[in-house]
Formats: C-alpha cells, structure tokens, sequence
C-alpha cells in the first residue's frame, strides 16, 4: 500500500460516520464546517480550531500524532448533473514521525477512473494529481509546498477529474481560514 493511500485511509477513518459530513452535492454549502468526529474504535480527533472553512484537528492513532486540516467543498459539480457521491474533503496533512510536512490529498466521493490524473487549480496555476481508488494527490511531490503556498494566498480552489464511469467532477473549496488552520497545524505537529 502506498504511503499517500495509506495516510487518507487513516484519515477517512477519523471522518467516518459523521452525518455532518454526509451532505448531498448540492447541500454541501450549507452543510457547515467539516468536522471529524470517529467511528467506534477509531482515535478521537482533537480540534485545535475552526478557521473560516477549514478545520484544524490533530489525533494519535496507533501512538503517532498526525495533524490536519480539512475542508468541503463550498461547490461540487458533476456532469452529467446530479449524480449521487459519496463525502468529499480536501486534506492537508502533517505527519512528523514519518517527516511528512502539507501532504495535499482530496476525496472526491466515488472512484476516480484508473490510470487518469485529476487537477487541482489555485491562483491560475494547475497542479496534476494523480488518482487512486476516491483519492488524489499531488503527482510531482516537488510541486506541493509551491502548491500550499498558493492555496495560502488564493481565493479559491477548483479539484477537477473524471469518475471511472466517465461522470466529470468539479469541487471548489474556499481557502477562506486555510492560511491560519495550517499555521496552528504547524505550531501542534512540530
């Protein structure tokens, strides 16, 4: 198993089973904030603050703290329209006991096509994400503090891909409180 696979796993297991966090498409805006609350058996996530749209958790499953910062998002199209998905997060991830520092992933609620990249765009630049089963990550790991650091400084961000039944995905997150639920992630997983 990949070490990026791996670290959403373990994340998704921390958002399961929030009704919260289960909202329809179209009532993803009004659902709120994303909150990570556990499934039975699963670490409780400590929420070290709420910042505009993105949350600020940290948690010790199995003995090794990860911090995180999760988001919805504020729009999620598909094309066709309407088709039922699964929740979607944004993640930026920190774990300091394997030295991982703003790992960026995303969900995006039911199985991307095999073999295809989605894209992340942020401040008129485009970031390639390559896909596993519902998840994204940044394809050039070179390319992800330049990433966080125009997510820092945006407005906004657009995750695109393509589902493997062919449906086209479009999420767009607000990066509205990003800048300081990272900023209070750092002070926590030094």
């Amino acid at each position: 198993m990949k070490p990026h696979f791996h670290a959403i796993t373990l994340l998704l297991a921390l958002v399961a089973g929030s009704s919260d966090l289960r909202a329809a498409p179209m009532q993803v805006a009004q659902a709120g904030p994303a909150r990570p609350p556990t499934a039975p058996g699963q670490p409780q996530p400590q929420l070290l603050g709420q910042y505009g749209d993105w949350g600020a958790y940290a948690a010790t499953p199995g003995g090794r703290k990860i911090c995180f910062v999760i988001a919805k998002p504020a729009n999620a199209q598909t094309t066709p329209p309407n088709r039922p998905r699964n929740p979607i997060y944004f993640f930026i991830t920190t774990r300091p006991s394997e030295n991982v520092r703003n790992e960026v992933s995303t969900v995006v609620g039911y199985a991307l096509k095999p073999n295809s990249d989605a894209t992340a765009e942020v401040g008129g630049t485009t970031f390639t994400m390559y896909t596993q089963n519902d998840g994204a990550w940044i394809k050039n790991v070179a390319e992800e503090a330049r990433m966080v650091d125009a997510m820092r400084k945006g407005s906004d961000l657009v995750i695109k891909g393509v589902s493997g039944r062919g449906t086209q995905t479009s999420d767009t997150y607000s990066l509205k409180g990003l800048a300081q639920a990272l900023d209070r992630v750092a002070q926590e997983c030094k």
